[in-house]
């Protein structure tokens, strides 16, 4: 096997990114610390497509050099909004329909593995601070609880690390249920 270069990669041009259609799935970040993994979260949507990204809290924004350094331009093509309060957005999205998914550690969680998106539904899905998580008036607020299935001794995964996981998981299942 043979590595591809860049150039065989056919990826979108930022002009078509902006156009080409969105998967139905958003982002929310619930004060994030760590600008390196904001940054990440937008290489991860852009790769998926993600329609876009709401920066909540203490959440940096872009232009930032740490947050540049790990997004390698995704801050360009992904959509995204910062709001000072977490709840306001979630009320914003449900008043859309859109189906608003905690992704924590809770009592009665869905596994990952478990959770099914419905067709023709759009999901938010809430990623929280790298201590606290998602605050617990975000998660009362939630329609479901998502819970990554963890075997080790370890609580918890990066918060970019759990963005990859779950939108990889509920983007592959909405393509093999199209």
């Amino acid at each position: 096997m043979r590595k591809l270069k860049n150039e065989e990669l056919e990826r979108l041009e930022i002009s078509e990114f902006k156009t080409a259609e969105k998967s139905p799935i958003i982002i929310i970040l619930d004060n994030i610390r760590s600008l390196n993994n904001i940054g990440s979260v937008f290489r991860t949507s852009d790769a998926f497509l993600i329609e876009k990204i709401y920066l909540c809290g203490i959440t940096a924004q872009p232009p930032h050099n740490d947050i540049r350094k790990t997004a390698l331009g995704s801050t360009e093509t992904v959509a995204w909004e910062y709001a000072e309060n977490t709840l306001d957005i979630i009320e914003k999205l449900k008043t859309e329909n859109i189906k608003i998914c905690a992704i924590e550690q809770a009592e009665n969680a869905t596994m990952l593995n478990d959770f099914e998106p419905q067709p023709n539904a759009k999901y938010a899905f809430v990623f929280g601070n790298e201590v606290k998580g998602v605050a617990q008036n975000v998660v009362d607020a939630s329609d479901v609880v998502i819970e990554i299935p963890q075997y080790g001794t370890k609580h918890s995964l990066n918060i970019s690390v759990s963005c990859g996981v779950v939108v990889w998981d509920v983007f592959s299942k909405m393509k093999r249920s199209n």
